[in-house]
Formats: C-alpha cells, sequence, structure tokens
C-alpha cells in the first residue's frame, strides 16, 4: 500500500474519530478551517474543468466531504452544548454575521439556510437526475454510432473501444451524481435541524448547567449556533455550487472563464445598450447620475476593449491562415491536390458571375440541385458533384463545360436578353442578335425585353440565360454519361441496391462477374441514353446471363430486350405507333456476314466502300424522317444491331438503333424508309 492510500484511509477513519471523541478548540479551529478551503478548491477546480470526466472523483469527494462536515457540527454542537464555547472560528463568524443585533444576523443566517436548500441543493439535485436520466437513454444510440463508424471504417477498434469505455463512464458519472446529490440534501436538512438542536438544548443547558440568565443564554448560544451554521453552511453551498457547475457543463467547450469571455461577451455592441440603459436611469429618475454614470462609462471602455480584442484575434487568424496556406503549398504534400480532375466542370467569364452570385438574384446553383434530380430520374445515376468557377482566361460572356478537364462544349451568353428560337420560319418583325443555341445547335436570336413579347407571339420559344445554360448543361451531362459513370460509382448504386435486395447482389457479385464488367454494360446503356435506373432489372438480368457470356457487348443486348417495356415507353413517347427506318434483307445479310471473330470479342468488318455507302444511305433516310418532324430510329434484326451501333458510332451517334425483340408486340411499327445498297 502506497502512502497516500494510508493517508485517505487514514483520514476517513479520522472523521469517524471526530463523531465519537471530543476535540480540543484549536483542533477544531483548524479542521474547519480546512473545510473551507476544501470547498473553495473543490468549487475553483469545478469551474475550470472542460469535461465532466476530468473530475470523475466529484461524486466520492461529494460524500467525503459531507461526512467530514456532519462531523464537524457534531463536534462544534458537543462542545457548544458542553462548554458554551466552540472556538474562536465559530465565535467569529457568529458575532461578524451578527453585527450585534441578533435578530438581523438570525435573519441573514435563515436566508442563506433557505437558499441553500430551496435553491442550490435542489437545483443540483434535479439537473443531476435529468442528466442521468438522458445519459442512459442516449447510451444505445450512441453505441450504435460507435459501431457504424467502426464498420465504415472512419475510426479504427482502439478507438471504438476508447469511445465506448467514455459512454460507460459518462452514464456511471451521472449515475453516482444522481445518487450523490441526494446527501447533500439531506446534509442541508441535517443542518437545520441541528441549528434548531442548538439554540434550544443551548438555552435551556445554559440556564441550568452554566447558570446563566434566560437573555445571556439566548445572546449567548444563538450567536454560536449562527457562527457553527455559518462555518458549516458556507462550504455547504460551494460545493453544493460546484455540483452545480459540474453537471451542467455538458455543451462546454472550455472552462468557465473561457465560456463566459467567449460567449457572454460574444456581442460587444450590446454593452453600448446597457450603458445607455444607466445612464438614462440616472438622468430621468431619482438614483441620481453620480451613480449610474460611472458604471456606464466602465461599460463603454470594456465594450471598446472588447471590439479591439476582437478586431486583434481576427487580424492575427487571418495572418495565421494564410502562413498555413503558404507553408502547404511549400510542402512536398501540396502537390498531390493538383493531380485530382474534377468530373464535370462549368467555368464562366467575369460578365456571367451574376448568374452564380444569390446576392445579385443568380439562381444557377439551384439549377443545378435540379439537373443532378432531373438526371437521378431519367438516367438512374448520381450525377458528381459540379465544380463552379469563374475563368478570366475567358471572354466576359463565355463559358465553357468540362469533362474530366477537357472542354466538352462551350456557349456565350448575354445578360438581360433573351434567347428566342426559331419556330421553323422567320419572322422579319423579330429582330435580334444572330446566334446558335449552344445544346441543339439551332438558329436563335439574343432579343432585349421589349421584342421579347413580340417574339412569343411570332411563335418563337423565349428562354433566358440561366435556363439556356440549365439545358445545355443538362444535355452535355447526358451526352456523356457513360464517361461519368465509373467503378466507384457503379459500386455506390449496387451498395443501395443491396439494401433491398441483397440475395441479387451477392449471386452476382464476384462469383459472375466483377464491378468492373457490370460498370461496362451500364455505360453502353448510357452511351445510348438508356436509362439504368431499372437497376433490379439489369442486375437479375445479368446474374442470368453471366455465367454463359462476359463479352459486354452481348449481356448489354440481352440486358436491352430486358428493358423492352422501358425503350418501347421511351421512344415511343405519347404517340399511337413508331415511326422508324429499316435495313433491307440483304444488306442484314451482308453485315452477318461481315462479322469476324477475334481474341477480345466480335467486330464488324466492312470493306471502306460500303460502309460509307451504308452511312450515306442512312443518312438520307433519316434526313427525310426528320423533315416529317419525327426522330429518325433505325430498327434491325437482333443480331446485327449492335454491329450497326458501332458503325454509326463516330459519325450519327444520335440516331438510336433499335432492334425488334426491344419492342412491345402490342407496339404498331411503321417504316418509312428502307436502306438499301
Amino acid at each position: 500500500m502506497k502512502a497516500r492510500d494510508l493517508y485517505v484511509l487514514v483520514g476517513v477513519i479520522g472523521i469517524v474519530l471526530m463523531m465519537i471523541l471530543p476535540l480540543p478548540t484549536w483542533l477544531l479551529d483548524l479542521l474547519l478551517i480546512v473545510n473551507i478551503s476544501a470547498a473553495l478548491m473543490i468549487i475553483l477546480i469545478a469551474m475550470n474543468t472542460q469535461d465532466a470526466l476530468d473530475f470523475s472523483i466529484f461524486p466520492t469527494l461529494l460524500l467525503i466531504t459531507t461526512l467530514f462536515r456532519l462531523a464537524l457540527n457534531i463536534s462544534t454542537t458537543r462542545l457548544i452544548l458542553t462548554e458554551a464555547h466552540a472556538g474562536q472560528v465559530v465565535q467569529t463568524f457568529g458575532s461578524f454575521v451578527a453585527g450585534g443585533n441578533l435578530v438581523v444576523g438570525f435573519v441573514v443566517f435563515l436566508i442563506l439556510i433557505i437558499v441553500q436548500f430551496l435553491v442550490i441543493t435542489k437545483g443540483s439535485e434535479r439537473v443531476a437526475e435529468v442528466g442521468a436520466r438522458f445519459t442512459l437513454d442516449a447510451m444505445p444510440g450512441k453505441q450504435m454510432s460507435i459501431d457504424a463508424d467502426l464498420n465504415s471504417g472512419l475510426i479504427n477498434e482502439a478507438e471504438a473501444k476508447e469511445r465506448r469505455l467514455k459512454i460507460q463512464r459518462e452514464a456511471d458519472f451521472y449515475g453516482a451524481m444522481d445518487g450523490a446529490s441526494k446527501f447533500v440534501k439531506g446534509d442541508a436538512i441535517a443542518g437545520v435541524i441541528i441549528v434548531i438542536i442548538n439554540i434550544i438544548g443551548g438555552i435551556i443547558l445554559g440556564m441550568t448547567y452554566h447558570n446563566m440568565s434566560p437573555t445571556e443564554s439566548l445572546q449567548k448560544f444563538t450567536i454560536l449556533t449562527m457562527g457553527d451554521g455559518l462555518v458549516s453552511q458556507i462550504p455547504a453551498l460551494l460545493i453544493s455550487t460546484a455540483s452545480g457547475i459540474i453537471v451542467t457543463r455538458a455543451a462546454s467547450e472550455g472552462n468557465l472563464a473561457h465560456d463566459l469571455s467567449g460567449q457572454v461577451l460574444r456581442y460587444p455592441k450590446l454593452l453600448y445598450i446597457v450603458a445607455g440603459t444607466l445612464a438614462a436611469l440616472g438622468l430621468f429618475t431619482p438614483i441620481g447620475i453620480w451613480i449610474t454614470l460611472p458604471m456606464a462609462l466602465v461599460l463603454v471602455f470594456a465594450s471598446r476593449r472588447i471590439q479591439q480584442s476582437m478586431s486583434r484575434r481576427e487580424a492575427e487568424a487571418s495572418v495565421q491562415e494564410e502562413e498555413q496556406q503558404i507553408e502547404e503549398v511549400r510542402s512536398p504534400e501540396s502537390v498531390m491536390g493538383l493531380l485530382t480532375i474534377d468530373p464535370i466542370e462549368f467555368e464562366f467569364g467575369y460578365g456571367l458571375i451574376p448568374l452564380a452570385d444569390a446576392q445579385q438574384g443568380g439562381d444557377l446553383l439551384d439549377r443545378i440541385i435540379m439537373i443532378r434530380r432531373q438526371c437521378a430520374l431519367e438516367l438512374g445515376m448520381v450525377v458528381p458533384v459540379i465544380r463552379i468557377r469563374d475563368n478570366i482566361q475567358l471572354k466576359p460572356n463565355e463559358y465553357i463545360i468540362k469533362i474530366k478537364g477537357n472542354i466538352v462544349a462551350r456557349g456565350e451568353l448575354l445578360l438581360h436578353h433573351y434567347l428566342a428560337m426559331t419556330p421553323g420560319y422567320e419572322d422579319a418583325s423579330v429582330t435580334g442578335i444572330p446566334t446558335t443555341e449552344p445544346a441543339f445547335g439551332l438558329p436563335a436570336l439574343w432579343v432585349d425585353e421589349m421584342m421579347k413579347e413580340r417574339a412569343e407571339l411570332a411563335g418563337y420559344t423565349v428562354v433566358d440565360p440561366p435556363s439556356v445554360v440549365a439545358t445545355h448543361l443538362t444535355e452535355v451531362i447526358k451526352r456523356h454519361a457513360h464517361e461519368l459513370l465509373g467503378r466507384q460509382e457503379t459500386k455506390a448504386l449496387i451498395d443501395n441496391i443491396r439494401e433491398s435486395y441483397p440475395a441479387l447482389v451477392d449471386e452476382l457479385i464476384p462469383s459472375v462477374l466483377s464491378i468492373g464488367d457490370v460498370q461496362k454494360v451500364l455505360a453502353k446503356l448510357l452511351k445510348e441514353k438508356i436509362s439504368i435506373r431499372d437497376l433490379t432489372t439489369i442486375l437479375e438480368t445479368l446474374a442470368d446471363y453471366g455465367t454463359y457470356s462476359k463479352d459486354p457487348d452481348v449481356l448489354t443486348e440481352y440486358v436491352r430486350q430486358a428493358l423492352s417495356r422501358q425503350i418501347t415507353q421511351q421512344f415511343l413517347g405519347t404517340e399511337q405507333g413508331l415511326k422508324v427506318i429499316t435495313v433491307a434483307p440483304t444488306v442484314e445479310r451482308r453485315i452477318t456476314e461481315s462479322v469476324q471473330q477475334s481474341d477480345h470479342g466480335t467486330y464488324l468488318a466492312l470493306d471502306p466502300v460500303t460502309s460509307q455507302t451504308l452511312l450515306q444511305k442512312v443518312t438520307e433516310q433519316a434526313g427525310k424522317l426528320a423533315q416529317m418532324g419525327r426522330q429518325p430510329i433505325l430498327l434491325v434484326s437482333p443480331t446485327i444491331r449492335m454491329y450497326l451501333r458501332q458503325l454509326l458510332d463516330r459519325s450519327m451517334a444520335d440516331i438510336p438503333v433499335l432492334s425488334y425483340s426491344e419492342l412491345e408486340p402490342s407496339v404498331e411499327v411503321q417504316s418509312v424508309g428502307v436502306v438499301n445498297l
């Protein structure tokens, strides 16, 4: 056993002996001073503690100090009743508070007892009880949060164990505080009872045992009782206050002084209002300006100093942040950040800043949020975060769109103008600045506010600049969606499906196909603007046919056939029938005979002259269908669909190529053109 352990044991045994053995007055005076010093020490520690667990011994210390105080009460009561004297400390406290008037002294002492019992002790008890209850109720949620962080890899096993231990210690601490506060309440009640015993018993013993007159006995024992009560209740009041401070510091980030200076004095301008109120009280009430004016001047001076201090701290923080940024740039690790490429970037010239500045009425950020939602509904993929920045190297009204660092589209806007797109014929009364609509390449005019109404009456489609940008950005995302869907994004989509269909995902990945294989199929679908929102059907199809073939092209064809209802609805729209371009049987046969097999799969090996002629014929038939106001759709047999799609990718990627297996049997199909060599 160490020496300090022995000291604690001896101290507790000494407290018990104090209740039994009479103490000399000099030793009692020393112990009373020790009690006051301990109470001051405890409340100062409580005020400077940042976390309640930093003073976790407090519940036990509360019980020991309560026992020590009760032992002192018993010792002082013994001396008061037997010797009519309890040492210099008790006598001084009683005489000083009474101030020569027993009634005043007794009233002050009674108020102190009421404050101790009804306010501090009862409040601390309630706070400890509520704190213990809420801490225990929150334990399951905190444990689940730790388990979730551990499973996601945010923390390791050691950190999880430490956090679990802290939660357990918090529960134990608040539970112990709840129990210890009951002892403090009992100590306050015992103090009141001891006071009554000392007064009544002292008066009786003073007249019978000490041969005092009633008046002399009343004065003598009342002073001693008040001194004894003050010398015990003041430390009790301090410790009860410390108990309240400890259990009410749940949301604190520093000690009491730090919180007071950081939170109460956070708004120094409010001190001017307080100072003005005090000055008005001195001017317009009998209080007098000589009392309120000095206090008002002190508040004004304090507010001024606090503002200067806050400005100085902000300047120092700004300088420190700049120095830190400079150090980060100088460090070798800072280069790594330059290697990161944003998936999508939207850059614009300084003249278009009002589009993105919400303070100037710009709603570009809100429109981008809606674009991401629209793409999620139409394409079934989560569009990455779009990085928006201004670029002084661009023209003032120019903007560019980048995909993985490469420019894929650009355009120009005229603020305070509207883009009017022609309905198919020109109206001479509508004048403006000729331009081209950036999303679809249609001829258009930039018109001002006065010409806007005339253009609308003439049948023009009129849109504002933010709508032009939003439409262009949406079309670029749809056109390059297959480039934005990588393996990481595919894994996120699969993990989302796993929550509802775990058996499907576990069967498919990784035993049948890898995430890379699934990503290739999804990218091919997105490249032809086929939504992957019905990911369950896609994965079901891949699970069925993935055991027979690993070729992404072949698997994509199976998936497209499984999505026949979706594809039919996508291209049919609100029309009753589907007008398409077909391919002559001889051409299909020639394409089939030109398919070659290699180690990397199959490919179409047409001679250049035949390929060029075929592309020319498709272009002619597509132009005829476009003149009818219909979207050109090429309908072929399932065996050649993917090969013909590969042939058209470079020059006519916007023309959909469908197979008969991808259309619902109930759809009425009308051939309006035949591709023949």
